[in-house]
Formats: structure tokens, sequence, C-alpha cells
């Protein structure tokens, strides 16, 4: 018997393209909030391992969770706090992921926390050769793991449930004993007239003790975090080289960021016909 569903009238007819069909997929989790990949492969006339694809990469976005033998969506006031972050501003993360990777050249050392965005960074990274990626973030790590021509480093210790990762005195220790090229961190605020600012604690000391061992530091930050009222202090505007973001900020943290000779580096937004990275 042929599985129906209730809104197929505006989903697109078999073999589409895949941005159609993940689109597609996830109206049909709007209305349904959970599918078995049989049916999804049967209804897109492709094969479940290529659904499965599909679903791998909208799980990476935070839109869908995997459950076995098929997909749902996400139930947020379950949904782990890492995974609500990771689903805020995806957009622009990826492009800021993707123009912080412009600063990077074969060869170098990275240090790379444990922001969300800086999965996106990792991520355009993957065709890099000859880089050393050292981390205290369990996803960027299993990102990093397997690729051939990379070398991976990661910092261990107790790790916070919330954020993925290890901010202790044996991460800091650890990373500490790097003198990375670039020291890359996400940062959750950021303060005209205070700086960099955070709001756990361990992260932000885990940042902290990191910075004089940094040659050079780079933050990524998406426009949401301009004006944003952090609580914990991280860096001050004279201490980063560069910030990646996606719109031009305002007036006052330009003239912040000119004072100190920070270089602001705006994303420029992916083509149309770009589909999402797998």
């Amino acid at each position: 018997m042929q599985t129906r569903f209730s809104p197929l009238d505006d989903a697109p007819g078999p073999r589409v393209i895949q941005s159609s069909r993940i689109a597609a997929i996830l109206k049909l989790l709007e209305a349904r909030s959970s599918l078995s990949i049989a049916e999804l492969a049967a209804r897109f006339d492709c094969s479940e391992e290529t659904i499965r694809r599909d679903i791998r990469q909208l799980e990476q976005t935070g839109r869908v969770l995997k459950v076995h033998g098929g997909v749902r969506m996400p139930d947020a006031d379950f949904e782990a706090p890492y995974r609500l972050r990771f689903r805020e501003q995806a957009d622009a993360k990826q492009q800021i992921g993707r123009a912080a990777a412009e600063l990077v050249e074969p060869g170098m050392t990275l240090l790379i926390d444990s922001g969300t965005t800086c999965f996106w960074l990792v991520r355009a990274l993957a065709r890099v050769p000859d880089l050393t990626i050292v981390t205290n973030s369990i996803d960027v790590a299993s990102e990093v793991l397997g690729r051939p021509k990379q070398r991976l480093f990661v910092a261990g210790g107790i790790i916070n449930h919330d954020y993925r990762a290890a901010f202790g005195p044996e991460a800091i220790a650890y990373c500490g004993g790097f003198v990375p090229d670039l020291t890359i961190f996400s940062m959750g605020a950021i303060d005209a007239e205070r700086g960099f600012l955070d709001f756990e604690p361990d992260e932000a000391t885990f940042k902290r003790a990191l910075l004089e061992r940094a040659r050079r530091i780079v933050v990524l930050a998406d426009s949401t975090k301009f004006g944003r009222k952090g609580t914990t202090r991280v860096a001050d505007f004279a201490d980063v080289a560069d910030l990646v973001t996606e719109a031009q900020p305002p007036h006052a943290f330009v003239a912040a960021a000119a004072a100190t000779g920070m270089a602001v580096h705006v994303a420029r937004a992916a083509p149309a016909a770009d589909s999402p990275p797998l």
C-alpha cells in the first residue's frame, strides 16, 4: 500500500534537486513532526541513503533530529542548549565561517574554540592542507577527525554539557602548550566600550588564559552580538586583530575597531545557487 502525506500538493515532483528536496522535507516535518526514511525515499523517488545524507545535513544545522529509521523535528523544551544555539543565525554563521577561512593559509597552526560559528569555519577548511588544529570542542574535533592532510589535537578534562567542550585547568594547560598562528574565538557579546564579552564564566576564563599565547586573535561573531549585554569579560578591542561578521557593525563599534587597529571583515553572502555544505 502506498504511503500518503497530507501536505503533498505543495511538494515538488520526483527527482527534485537537493535544495528543493530539503526544503520539502522540512515542510513535511512541520505538518507531521516525524517521518520515516522509507516514506521520504518513496516520496522523492530516491534512495534511502540520499535521504540519510539530507537528514545529516539538516541535523548539523540543528533543524531536525535523527531517530531510529527516521527523522523528527526537535523539541525545544528538551533540546540541548548547544543545539539551540546552532540553529540561531545559522545562515549568518555559515557566511562568517567561509569568510574566516580566507584568513587561513596552508601550514598554519590554529587554536579554535567551541562556538557554533567555529564549527562552520572548520567545515569551510576541509580542503586546506597541512593544518594543525587544536581545539577544546567535541564538535570541532569530530568534524576534523579523519581528514588526511590535517593534524588534530584535542584538549581534555571535564566536559561542559551545554557547550560540548572542556574549559577547565587541564584544557587551559594543554592548549597553552601551543603557540598558534591564529587563535580563533567565537563571542557571545560585543560592547563598544567594554570589548568582547561572554556569558559562561568558565568559557570566558578559558579564552582569557590563552590571549597572551596567541600570535593573532580572530573573533567570529554574527551581527546580533553587537550591543548584547554579556556578563563576563574576555578581551579588549586592542587584543583582537580581526573581527569577522556578516553585516556592517554600528558606527560605535567601527570607531572602536579603528581606534585600536582591529580589522573588520564583513562576509559576503553565498550565491543563491550554492547548496548548503554537506
